[in-house]
């Protein structure tokens, strides 16, 4: 094209309308921050982005946009770089490219708008999260009148994959939330969590699952597995090849598992007290009574490893150790590192929950869902809005995603707690701070052997986050790093031989991950070997393994693994 092209010609007037757009965005950008770190009901600081740098970007944008102009027809190319807009639907079609091209400079300049926002941290965070929200939102993507392969494929059927896509979404409004995978394949004890047990124990709170041997010996200290409450237990338990409660038992533990009740009406009033007391420490004392043994060695999985933290401190301020060691899997215990979730948490957002639900109510298991997917709305929101809208499919089966849809409830009491002393206050590494169970508690007490795990790419436990457990416990401490994120660096089977693993021999844990860094060593490979040879060496003599589940009328098996606990829906 002529250089004397639109965008030379009216630049003078196009940098005016950019300005006033700027100031319309800053705007927008002003109320996505709002409510930071100032104090409660404080005037929010008017954002602003430096001359300069404002510049900068206006010149910037200026040229892309006539580089654009000037290329449109090699548009496909420039979109294809961003999977929404790969396909040949949108390489096929020049105006559909184009349109692609261009969302794709806008949301590079509406980013580096909000990388350039002048605020303190928590503000920035803030106007960062909600612009990456609109612009997923915003993406052409996202709507049948723009989305070149969703109308190339209703053509090419005739408009069935819009009657299917139609319906897709009704079936979705129906069961209120967005199918991630064909969830008719999946049945809990049928096709996931499948490992043989019984429930032994359970109370108003959890059922307690004990395994099968699949030795003829058992290690003499048995072990417990805690996972998080927010989620159901069997992401430990999903297929037998990637399932870690399977491993653990073909270890030669004898191994059990905390199936917490799907919160309702009946638990409105559960606090977190509660879930210590009447939860894991109930559960640590039944597996002891069951087994015969002094002591166990027991897993906590995210906020699992909060819960189980809590109650070693509350039995050490009783002045017992009924744990022999204790293993921590991507859990907080110091919350200065929060991540993407501190964008959520303030001292007037935190109040609304305590006037909401702190006194008695509910958290939907469904709001909560919803909370985790759009921290990746791409990959966990629209792309399932396409997939089963726009074009009509049927997401593929997948465990993990099948899980990730089986919310969980939680009684209000326990969340409103939970958000102010942890989240908000950071309150569990402050030494006789909290009180728990009756207890002043002091994480400093717990002075047991501890293995310490964090996924290097966790976005809801960052990995600082879970190094820093290794600062505040006392004991004998060992942590090793996995690759990938939240779960699945968690559920990474050795026989996978997938991802790789960080350990460091020397036995020192500095003051910073990063200084950490500087001594580990990568090892190919599943992390679980390492833990596995880590448990062994606390698990005491092998004993012969149990001919029967539980231990006489007392603790007699109730009804086979996985229980109906884990089968209550939100």
């Amino acid at each position: 094209m002529d250089s004397e092209s639109p965008w030379a010609q009216n630049a003078q007037q196009f940098q005016q309308i950019f300005g006033d757009k700027i100031s319309q965005v800053l705007q927008s950008l002003q109320q996505m921050g709002a409510g930071g770190a100032g104090a409660p009901g404080a005037a929010a600081a008017p954002l602003q982005i430096p001359a300069e740098k404002l510049q900068q970007v206006q010149q910037q944008y200026l040229e892309e946009a006539k580089a654009l102009w000037n290329q449109s027809l090699q548009a496909s190319t420039l979109a294809a770089s961003d999977k929404r807009f790969s396909g040949d639907g949108w390489q096929s079609n020049p105006v559909a490219a184009f349109s692609a091209a261009t969302y794709l400079l806008n949301a590079r300049t509406l980013m580096e708008l909000a990388e350039s926002v002048q605020a303190d941290e928590k503000t920035r965070n803030r106007v960062r999260f909600g612009v990456e929200q609109w612009l997923a939102a915003m993406a052409p993507s996202n709507y049948l009148a723009f989305n070149a392969e969703a109308q190339k494929k209703a053509i090419e059927t005739k408009g069935e994959s819009i009657a299917k896509g139609l319906k897709n979404l009704v079936n979705d409004l129906r069961q209120g939330h967005v199918s991630m995978t064909d969830e008719s394949l999946f049945e809990v004890g049928r096709n996931v969590a499948t490992t043989e047990g019984a429930v032994v124990f359970e109370n108003d709170i959890f059922q307690l699952i004990e395994y099968k041997p699949l030795t003829g010996k058992v290690y003499e200290r048995p072990f417990l597995l805690v996972p998080p409450c927010i989620n159901k237990f069997y992401i430990l338990d999903l297929q037998p090849e990637n399932s870690l409660v399977r491993y653990a038992v073909a270890q030669g533990h004898r191994t059990f598992v905390v199936s917490w009740r799907n919160p309702d009406a009946e638990m409105a009033q559960k606090t977190w007290d509660d879930y210590v007391e009447d939860g894991v420490i109930e559960a640590i004392s039944v597996v002891q009574q069951v087994t015969g043994a002094e002591q166990v060695n027991a897993l906590g999985f995210c906020v699992g490893g909060t819960l189980l933290s809590n109650a070693l401190a509350v039995l050490a301020a009783r002045g017992r150790e009924p744990v022999a060691s204790a293993t921590f899997l991507t859990s907080l215990l110091d919350f200065t590192d929060t991540g993407i979730l501190d964008v959520f948490i303030d001292e007037t957002s935190v109040k609304f929950r305590e006037m909401q639900m702190g006194k008695g109510g509910l958290l939907k298991g469904q709001e909560l869902a919803s909370t985790f997917s759009f921290l990746r709305p791409n990959d966990l929101v629209w792309n399932y809005v396409v997939g089963n809208y726009l074009k009509g499919e049927t997401p593929p089966p997948f465990d993990l995603l099948y899980w990730n849809s089986d919310s969980t409830n939680l009684p209000g009491p326990f969340y409103a707690w939970y958000l102010r002393n942890m989240y908000l206050e950071n309150n569990l590494i402050q030494p006789g701070k909290l009180t728990v169970c009756g207890e002043k508690i002091d994480l400093g007490l717990i002075d047991i052997p501890v293995y310490i795990y964090g996924s290097r790419e966790d976005h809801i436990v960052p990995i600082n986050g879970a190094y820093a457990s290794t600062q505040v416990l006392p004991g004998e401490k060992r942590f090793v790093m996995g690759a990938s994120g939240h779960i699945a660096g968690v559920i990474n089977p050795p026989a996978k031989n997938k991802r790789s693993h960080w350990t460091r021999e020397d036995g020192e844990l500095p003051d910073t991950l990063e200084a950490w860094l500087e001594g580990a060593q990568e090892h190919k490979g599943s992390w679980w070997t390492d833990w596995s040879n880590w448990l062994q060496a606390h698990a005491g003599k092998q004993i012969a393994a149990p001919k029967t589940y539980g231990k006489g009328v007392k603790f007699k098996a109730i009804e086979p693994a996985p229980g109906r606990y884990v089968k209550q829906k939100a």
